[in-house]
């Protein structure tokens, strides 16, 4: 279905910021960090990643939003815009596919979340192995989750996606709030916290590495094509470098404060802070039954989860549809709506894969059991890795970080002032050609040998 196209802008400053972190923030920070930091050390996984977010992650999202704002189109057409010619644009392709598969197995995650904030609400206890085994309510949730994604990103950008941001993004606060004051003020919270912030660096080693760099790609958005898709829609008088920051630090501390609210409560009540994936929707039911006031913490905390995903499944969407719209010119009714099935029919398997089907759950590749761990494994590391290492070598050796902050300077002219900004500069550009390259092969090189041995 083809129409003529108008190309959309955001509304306000601020409402871009909040999408954009919105994009950033989800299941990644909640879901994943948590159980991610559980399983390799504690704190020592936290100090690398806050380390990574500063060194790697950041210079990558700058980067990210000046081509989306200078190249003007979906994440393909930027590039083509700015390489004509040349193979560049396939990048933008493989943004599409990341975004594509991500969302299909992710929105079964979610729909997990929206039946336990359900049944936590209706005051009940679901062992979380004989509900995943169960196809019927695991993919109508899905699809309930998956349903509301399409219908935000049909409504558009201002009507649709920074209209639901700046409502679901403050609302995602408050519910922190209130679950974080609830677990830190529970009897034994003590060892939680000691747990989550007392490193012991003996415990860092490649996997600690790997699964840190690759978290702060997978929670900031970077190498999905998000962040080049939502900067298009950008005017020329936004200020990138601010917006990058205020991304970055907003992502962070929800990932730090998620941490900071699920460790307590898992220590108060004696269970396993390596509860690896399961742990969210496993051990966290137990420990809010066995809390005073557990039901109404346990809605609350699985309604952030919600809120958290729907943000980021809006942009994972977004990526295809901005194609379809830009480059094929379907309308963005159709285009939301057949991705959306696609996603739907793609995460059939994710859905069927934690016990539901003997097949998807027993299939095995790369050390990962299950095709969902599989996917995650893969697309959610590994093609993001490579994604975030081709854009970093695009602008650092093709397009040249010295066009890439003077793009960046402008509506943000204090980047080139004087000599700290030449040394901004200077420093993002060895950034960008050397440091984040080098860092994402070392961290690449982890990933071959982990998915080979």
């Amino acid at each position: 279905m083809q129409v003529a196209v108008a190309h959309e802008q955001w509304r306000s400053r601020w409402g871009f910021v909040m999408a954009a972190a919105g994009s950033a923030i989800g299941l990644g920070n909640i879901w994943r960090f948590p159980y991610l930091a559980g399983e390799n050390g504690g704190a020592a996984f936290v100090l690398v990643y806050v380390v990574a977010v500063a060194l790697i992650g950041l210079p990558l999202m700058l980067n990210e939003l000046v081509l989306g704002r200078k190249g003007g189109r979906d994440v393909v057409g930027s590039l083509r815009q700015l390489a004509p010619g040349t193979f560049w644009h396939w990048t933008g392709f493989l943004c599409i596919l990341c975004s594509f598969v991500v969302l299909s197995y992710y929105s079964v995650v979610a729909g997990w979340a929206l039946a336990y904030a359900v049944v936590s609400a209706l005051g009940l206890h679901v062992d979380f192995a004989t509900f995943a085994a169960t196809p019927g309510p695991v993919i109508a949730s899905f699809a309930a989750f998956l349903g509301f994604t399409v219908a935000i990103v049909q409504a558009g950008v201002t009507g649709g996606i920074e209209r639901w941001s700046r409502r679901l993004m403050p609302l995602l606060g408050v519910l922190m709030l209130v679950v974080l004051i609830r677990s830190l003020t529970l009897s034994g919270a003590e060892s939680g916290i000691r747990y989550y912030l007392q490193p012991d660096f003996g415990k860092v080693d490649g996997q600690v590495l790997l699964k840190a760099v690759g978290q702060v790609l997978f929670s900031l958005g970077v190498g999905w094509g998000l962040l080049v898709t939502y900067a298009a829609y950008l005017d020329r008088s936004h200020p990138l470098p601010q917006s990058a920051l205020w991304v970055a630090v907003l992502d962070t501390a929800v990932a730090l404060l998620a941490g900071l609210m699920i460790f307590p409560a898992v220590f108060a009540f004696g269970r396993d802070p390596a509860g690896g994936p399961t742990l969210t929707f496993q051990t966290l039911p137990d420990v809010f039954a066995r809390m005073p006031g557990g039901a109404a913490v346990g809605t609350l905390f699985f309604l952030l989860l919600v809120v958290a995903a729907l943000t980021s499944t809006i942009a994972m969407l977004e990526v295809p549809v901005a194609w379809l719209v830009q480059e094929k010119r379907w309308s963005r009714c159709w285009a939301a709506s057949v991705v959306g099935a696609a996603a739907f029919v793609m995460g059939i398997p994710s859905a069927l894969s934690m016990g539901g089907a003997r097949f998807w759950s027993e299939l095995q590749f790369g050390g990962q059991r299950g095709l969902m761990d599989i996917l995650d494994q893969v697309f959610g590391t590994g093609l993001l890795l490579l994604i975030s290492l081709l854009f970093s070598l695009f602008t650092g050796w093709w397009w040249t970080p010295s066009a890439a902050a003077a793009e960046a300077a402008v509506g943000s002219p204090r980047f080139l002032e004087g000599a700290w900004g030449r040394w901004r500069v200077k420093v993002w550009g060895i950034f960008l050609r050397w440091v984040c390259p080098g860092a994402i092969l070392i961290i690449l090189g982890e990933w071959v040998k982990m998915m080979i041995l």
